[in-house]
């Protein structure tokens, strides 16, 4: 990364450390010459205290103080001389003192060249100042005045010392800094990597959260507010995986809901069409042998219990679909409630059996019922007694051909399964899965015939839905079987 924390933390770091050493170098090249000078200037002062009080305390015979003053100008490099008013030596702390008495022979009588020497300060019956040994060409930093005692006296220290001194801790300081540069740009750079890793893995993270990958994880063990961070990153990715899991939940039911009302719409769309349309033939027939009554176009009493025979055949066709519709409304809005018992699913068969002899002999139709005693089921009776009501009597008024119907009575691993055969003409495999609709019928002229509504499979399909067992159709060569399910032990 080009801007990446590493590369500037790495930058700032070098960057102020490099301005420091290149400060202290400039201060030590232009300022430490001076200030050795002017702690030379504070020695020498205490060595001249020390003399000065000496000797006005008459001290300067006694061996104590000699050896005190001598360590002090052994220590400090310093030259010392005492003149009596005489012009005699009266002290000095090397043999060769001859240079300092013509020194200060000539200060007394100012006698030197004024370029010789650089007064530093001015004080009471002294002065220091910077002088060059015409001679040597060496500089020395002296101290010249009278003592208390009115005797003349001169001090000097060498300072050429000094500025190679400074010279070369100025050298050696940047020699020294310029490798503590060099070593302490790795250890920068080394550091700010380690710093930054943490951040970076909090960069990623912070990534793979954006990308909705909730599986990334803050690792590091960090015992300070990065870590904090990555604790509070990770609490904040499981609580975004938890809230967007659930705004998918209420989403998908929000679907399912919204899928549920078109599908609602749709289905109140199709009743009110195939309503108005089943009702509309058995209301015009009511309504027009009811004006032929009333205007006795037909005196004859056979004609007028022909009339009043329409009326009341499709009167009741109408109140037997009504009451089709009501049941199947109660069974898909879950209306209705489903009590599963325990009862004889072969007696109900027979039961319902007996009921449509009549029916089976008025149309010639040949019925075998096969079943293996009695067979004890867990469902809702009332509703297996439309089921089978419907099948049977859907395949009396579909049977052809040979004119047989086939009711059987199953037993499978832990189901039982009723099963209604009829000869005739199969159902075409484009109308398998339509015929469990509302009004849906596969061949309208044939239905209109016998009085169907095309509601008797859609009652079987909301019946078997509600218990949920499985049914369904199966075409044959010679005709069409229907078969339901019903549970063959209690669970």
């Amino acid at each position: 990364m080009k801007h990446s924390i590493k590369r500037q933390m790495a930058a700032c770091f070098i960057g102020v450390m490099t301005i420091t050493l290149i400060c202290c170098w400039l201060v030590n090249q232009f300022f430490l010459e001076d200030y050795y000078i002017r702690n030379k200037q504070r020695v020498i002062l205490k060595a001249y205290s020390v003399l000065n009080s000496g000797v006005a305390q008459g001290r300067l015979e006694e061996s104590d103080f000699i050896t005190e003053l001598d360590q002090i100008c052994v220590t400090d490099n310093i030259s010392l001389f005492v003149m009596d008013t005489s012009g005699n030596p009266r002290l000095y702390s090397n043999r060769d003192y001859k240079t300092l008495q013509r020194k200060l022979y000539a200060y007394i009588f100012e006698m030197e060249v004024p370029e010789a020497a650089h007064v530093l300060v001015q004080g009471d019956g002294y002065v220091i100042r910077e002088s060059r040994d015409i001679l040597t060409q060496a500089d020395y930093l002296e101290l010249i005045g009278t003592l208390d005692s009115g005797e003349p006296f001169i001090m000097r220290t060498a300072v050429e010392s000094i500025r190679e001194s400074a010279e070369l801790s100025s050298r050696f300081f940047a020699y020294i800094g310029g490798a503590g540069i060099v070593a302490s740009s790795l250890l920068i750079w080394w550091l700010s990597r380690r710093l930054s890793r943490p951040m970076m893995e909090l960069a990623e993270l912070s990534r793979r959260m954006a990308d909705l990958d909730f599986n990334a994880k803050f690792t590091s063990r960090q015992n300070n507010e990065i870590g904090l961070l990555g604790q509070h990153m990770n609490r904040l990715s499981e609580t975004l995986e938890k809230t967007i899991s659930e705004l998918k939940t209420a989403n998908n039911e929000l679907q399912k809901d919204i899928e549920h009302k078109i599908q609602i719409d749709e289905m109140r769309k199709d009743f009110l069409s195939n309503v108005s349309h089943e009702l509309k033939t058995p209301i015009a027939l009511i309504q027009g042998y009811a004006e032929g009554l009333k205007e006795c176009i037909n005196d004859d009493p056979e004609s007028r219990d022909f009339y009043c025979e329409v009326i009341m055949d499709e009167a009741g066709k109408m109140n037997a679909m009504v009451k089709n519709l009501l049941a199947l409304n109660q069974l898909e809005f879950g209306n209705d409630m489903t009590s599963m018992e325990r009862f004889d699913i072969v007696d109900l068969v027979q039961n319902v059996i007996n009921s449509v002899g009549i029916l089976l002999e008025q149309k010639e139709i040949r019925l075998s019922f096969k079943a293996e005693g009695p067979l004890y089921v867990w469902a809702d009776e009332f509703k297996a007694e439309q089921v089978v009501t419907n099948y049977i009597s859907n395949a009396i008024n579909h049977c052809e051909g040979d004119r047989i119907i086939e009711v059987k009575v199953e037993r499978n691993a832990d189901s039982v399964r009723v099963s209604v055969f009829n000869t005739g003409s199969p159902i075409p495999e484009s109308d398998l899965d339509k015929i469990w609709l509302k009004f849906y019928k596969v061949d309208k002229a044939r239905t209109r015939e016998y009085g169907g509504s095309g509601i008797g499979l859609s009652i079987v399909k909301a019946v078997m839905e509600s218990m949920n067992k499985d049914y369904g159709v199966r075409n044959y060569d010679n005709g069409v079987e229907f078969w339901f399910e019903a549970d063959g032990k209690a669970k």
